[in-house]
């Protein structure tokens, strides 16, 4: 019997993940890093691993990131010469273009303003953007930013796209590298952050970023916390230079209850809601690349540490 330990400090994670592996794979054992036999896994499940958990599992043959993600690992210290993989969920892509669907109609639309007037009792309808002369920018064109830029661009917004490498997406004015960063930012009215997180990506939503936008844009954030510059987005929001922020993701998660943000003029605080993977799909895809490490086989959507994703 295969076994597979759950490296994480989140109780309500663990919990959701022992009950969904019990459903659809009944045949694994998975444990918790503290229980009897888990140092013979195989594969480790993890988010936020303890520093040293996976350095302590002699057998290890496989890390498997519980997320989309996997800059979490860096947590437990330097990685075992293992493969890596994380989890694509469709359904989870399907979460992130509807949230940030919604978030642009929400600027777009200046629902935010309509809603701090309806604290002052005050009446006055905000003028009406059509989508096609309101310029939408996304960085990170994985899978969701891929979906999340074209999603847009269908529905009539004036998108563009940057990522590192060169991409083509139907509708989307794409920029790639170093040297397209500011072409794609340029004028911008709206930026979504969607980049995975690495050491060339981390503090790039700074003053530099924010300056290359028009004037009143907003940024919204559903890449990482580490991404922000937290001085620079206070500067830039305090002169006006930004209209509003909307920030699903912290470097401290929970989001401690005296940060600033909560309090912030124009930022938007959500609990890191913009989408995540179901425990359903997490624990089917692992046990599938259990099952895949076992016969050899090609395992599912490898990751490289080197890049960060």
């Amino acid at each position: 019997m295969s076994t597979v330990v759950l490296l994480t400090d989140d109780a309500e994670l663990m919990a959701e993940l022992r009950q969904a592996f019990a459903q659809v794979a009944p045949a694994l054992r998975v444990l918790q890093a503290h229980e009897a036999g888990a140092s013979e896994a195989e594969v480790a499940a993890c988010w936020f691993p303890p520093a040293g958990a996976l350095q302590a599992l002699p057998k290890l043959r496989l890390i498997h990131s519980v997320s989309a993600g996997i800059e979490h690992l860096d947590t437990a210290g330097d990685l075992p010469a293992v493969p890596v993989c994380r989890v694509v969920d469709p359904e989870q892509r399907q979460g992130m273009v509807e949230f940030m669907r919604w978030a642009v109609i929400h600027y777009q639309r200046h629902f935010d303003l309509v809603l701090a007037r309806q604290q002052q009792a005050r009446w006055q309808r905000p003028p009406q953007i059509p989508a096609g002369e309101y310029r939408v920018g996304v960085l990170g064109l994985g899978s969701m930013g891929s979906a999340v830029a074209q999603d847009l661009a269908g529905a009539g917004y004036a998108v563009r796209g940057w990522s590192r490498s060169p991409k083509t997406l139907a509708g989307v004015d794409c920029h790639h590298g170093d040297s397209g960063l500011q072409d794609c930012l340029t004028g911008l009215d709206l930026l979504i952050n969607l980049l995975p997180l690495t050491t060339a990506t981390a503090g790039l939503l700074n003053s530099r970023v924010f300056a290359a936008l028009a004037p009143g844009a907003v940024l919204v954030n559903g890449g990482r916390g580490q991404h922000v510059a937290a001085a620079d987005l206070a500067a830039a929001l305090s002169s006006g230079q930004l209209r509003a922020a909307l920030l699903d993701v912290f470097e401290q998660e929970p989001l401690p209850a005296d940060h600033p943000w909560w309090h912030t003029p124009g930022v938007t605080v959500t609990p890191h809601m913009a989408s995540a993977a179901s425990a359903r799909c997490i624990a089917s895809q692992i046990a599938a690349n259990t099952q895949r490490l076992l016969t050899g086989a090609a395992l599912l959507h490898r990751a490289d540490p080197a890049l960060g994703y």
